[in-house]
């Protein structure tokens, strides 16, 4: 199975692929919709190995409070990071990722990821990062990544 597919498939606007070097800043990357499913959210907490209850059992994350499961701060930084490395492409190497959570993604809502670049430096660059549901900022934060050069065909 596809990432896309496990995810519930992306519905972004934008092409992912090859990058010679990153773009200026100020360049917004494309959106990524990333419909929240339970499935979503249960599997990301089993593949990031966090049992909390919260983040599998409804009944018990009612009893602490929360209307339903939300998503763990593991997806989120996973979804991030495949936000950025989607739209970068496949050399992209992820150098930091900073984000803070706010509005809890429950099932059944949609996230939106947008990023705009706010510095570039050679092949490397820092994009600042916001992801959006129906609460409100689910993540803010930032990402470094670098872009490395392609290599000559008589180098690899």
């Amino acid at each position: 199975m596809s990432t896309e597919a496990a995810l519930g498939g992306p519905t972004g606007t934008g092409t992912p692929g090859e990058r010679s070097a990153p773009p200026a800043p100020g360049t917004d990357l494309p959106p990524l919709t990333v419909p929240v499913t339970r499935t979503l959210i249960v599997a990301g907490a089993l593949a990031s190995r966090d049992y909390q209850d919260v983040h599998h059992d409804a009944e018990a994350a009612r009893e602490k409070g929360s209307p339903d499961i939300f998503m763990n701060i593991l997806t989120t930084n996973g979804l991030v990071g495949r936000y950025v490395t989607d739209h970068f492409g496949p050399r992209a190497v992820l150098r930091k990722v900073a984000i803070r959570l706010g509005a809890p993604n429950y099932p059944g809502d949609t996230m939106v990821l947008r990023g705009t670049v706010t510095a570039a430096d050679g092949d490397t660059a820092e994009v600042r990062i916001t992801g959006t549901n129906g609460l409100g900022h689910h993540v803010t934060g930032t990402v470094t990544v670098t872009v490395p050069a392609e290599r000559p065909a008589a180098d690899r």
